[in-house]
């Protein structure tokens, strides 16, 4: 467990990162050093890729941006918005991001601890009261092999920084069969017209998969993270979203819901045999709600997404505007799960071998174990989502690359083939 005094030390500038010491170990593991540039020719392999993709009717389309040093060196897109209307792919196409909301949510997040408006040690039950009577669920197992949940109290309280570096014990019911999951499932919990303040009501009356701060474990810890943002602002979501993120940058297609006809008929859409994103939930942004899912309901368009990911590369600023400050951002960019902290992993701990986790953020800290090694640096910074949006941030090369296309099918393959395609035009 990282002690809270620690991560005070941590935001107020005195940062010990986790990962410092494998970074240092293994510098020139990999075989690009800083300073690489992209060949072009190589490149064009990624649009062959895309292009075969698209022809095969694997995906209706979709955009890549590679930017380095502040500007693009790949920028194509490819096959249709939609096979009904065939309207191409343009940095104008609005994309649902699912996961990739996190890291959106997460940074205004991190904004509001910089100003002191919340803190990473408060316990979530200062905010939301209903989390102060959590229990946690423990599977037992019967000598006739029948399984029980037995709720038991926390070790102690669930905190903001539980929540951003999903160890607060809340999960998702989509995915896994242990016994809270399946509560998940049971209690319905997407019935209905709900908004942030009520969704967090009927978490907290479920139990936790696991301790807090004893396991990661993906869930809607960005959705209560979201909810005690509104309770400390005295303000919706998308408002302070808004207000400290999204106007700064001139994020001015990214939202949660597209209302306006002309912007409607810019939605992407997977092929029609591709369209169950396996989340638990229907997410039509076309369809306003009360319930603003900050852990996966947002949409972006690539000119959005853009300017987010080129702020992350700078460190939190960007066009002169401070986002974060630099200290702040390096606590964000700073593995908070790794060795001592007290965090374990399972089979569920997505993002991947090589990998901790920051403030919202997957942060590289070693090879992994796999010969050779997947592609990428050190100090890399990562997500996706459901629908297939991903997006790296690598600061070693000054370079981030972002994909947007809709296809939770072909989504991991197209992902994994996309990083070896732009590590493998890069040369020294």
């Amino acid at each position: 467990m990282i002690l809270q005094s620690g991560l005070r030390a941590l935001l107020c500038g005195a940062l010990v990162s986790l990962g410092a010491m494998s970074l240092a170990q293994a510098e020139g593991t990999y075989e690009i050093p800083a300073g690489a540039h992209f060949n072009q020719d190589k490149l064009a392999r990624i649009s062959d890729f895309f292009k075969n993709e698209v022809a095969t009717g694997k995906i209706a389309g979709a955009t890549v941006l590679i930017q380095q040093r502040g500007k693009p060196v790949y920028h194509e897109a490819f096959g249709v918005q939609d096979v009904v209307s065939k309207a191409p792919i343009t940095d104008k196409t609005i994309f649902r991001l699912f996961s990739m909301s996190k890291a959106i949510t997460s940074v205004v997040a991190v904004q509001m601890i910089e100003d002191g408006k919340i803190k990473l040690d408060d316990p979530v039950s200062k905010y939301i009261p209903s989390f102060a009577n959590v229990k946690v669920g423990v599977e037992k197992k019967a000598e006739d092999g029948t399984k029980s949940l037995e709720l038991v109290p926390p070790n102690r309280p669930m905190t903001v920084h539980d929540l951003m570096t999903h160890t607060s014990g809340i999960t998702y019911g989509f995915y896994g069969d242990s016994l809270v999951r399946k509560a998940y499932r049971d209690a319905n919990i997407y019935a209905g017209d709900f908004d942030l303040a009520e969704f967090a009501e009927r978490l907290a009356k479920l139990p936790l998969h696991n301790q807090p701060g004893a396991l990661w474990q993906y869930g809607h810890s960005t959705d209560v993270l979201a909810r005690v943002m509104e309770v400390a602002a005295g303000k919706p979501l998308i408002d302070i979203m808004r207000e400290k993120l999204l106007d700064p940058l001139g994020m001015v297609d990214t939202g949660f819901f597209v209302t306006a006809p002309e912007k409607q008929k810019l939605l992407a859409q997977p092929v029609p045999n591709d369209s169950d994103f396996r989340v638990g939930r229907t997410n039509d942004p076309t369809v306003v709600k009360k319930i603003q899912f900050a852990s996966g309901g947002m949409v972006t368009t690539m000119a959005d997404y853009q300017r987010f990911a080129q702020m992350l590369l700078n460190g939190g600023s960007l066009d002169g505007k401070t986002i974060l400050k630099p200290e702040t951002f390096k606590l964000m960019a700073t593995d908070q799960i790794g060795p001592g902290s007290g965090v374990d992993r399972d089979y569920f701990y997505f993002p991947g071998d090589g990998f901790g986790f920051g403030l919202g953020l997957a942060v590289r800290t070693d090879p992994g174990n796999a010969k050779p090694p997947p592609p990428g640096d050190l100090g890399e910074l990562k997500w996706d989502g459901a629908s297939g949006c991903y997006f790296v941030i690598d600061p070693k090369q000054d370079m981030f690359f972002v994909l947007l296309e809709q296809t939770p099918t072909e989504r991991q393959r197209v992902q994994r083939t996309l990083k070896q395609l732009v590590y493998e035009a890069m040369e020294k």
